[in-house]
């Protein structure tokens, strides 16, 4: 899943990715801001891909992409979408570490509440109040209201 990107340089990007597997990573997408990119829009954000990386001295290098979930075109579309989806990813961003332990649990949470908005099943306002709500309580910060 990427949470979002940073330009670098004249063509390049910084991409910062929630995986399920190894938590947050930052990777270098070459060429991706040339519009004879091969990339295209796998590496905006609220998109999830498959990616090939390889290590590098600083940064992981993106090498391949393949679109699994396309959510950006209907969220990017609606203001209320956008801002709701901008605010999920930045607290995905906030929970999870850098290169850290698996972030499984909040991957899945954010990938669903992600196609939840995208697909328009509920109300933005209730989609975030619910993702955030259970994205807390996967990281340890369980509301009590008793």
């Amino acid at each position: 899943m990427v949470l979002r990107t940073h330009k670098l340089g004249e063509a390049d990007r910084i991409i910062t990715l929630l995986t399920k597997h190894h938590g947050q990573v930052r990777a270098v997408a070459k060429g991706v801001r040339r519009t004879s990119s091969r990339f295209g829009a796998r590496l905006e954000p609220f998109m999830v891909a498959d990616l090939q990386l390889i290590s590098g001295r600083t940064l992981d290098i993106v090498t391949q992409a393949v679109a699994k979930g396309a959510y950006g075109g209907n969220i990017a579309a609606d203001y209320g979408r956008y801002t709701v989806a901008a605010v999920m990813t930045e607290t995905a961003e906030k929970l999870t570490d850098v290169d850290g332990e698996s972030g499984t649990a909040q991957y899945n949470l954010l990938v669903g509440a992600l196609a939840s908005l995208s697909r328009g099943d509920h109300t933005p306002e209730l989609i975030l109040d619910s993702y955030l709500l259970r994205a807390l309580s996967t990281g340890g910060w369980a509301p009590s209201f008793t």
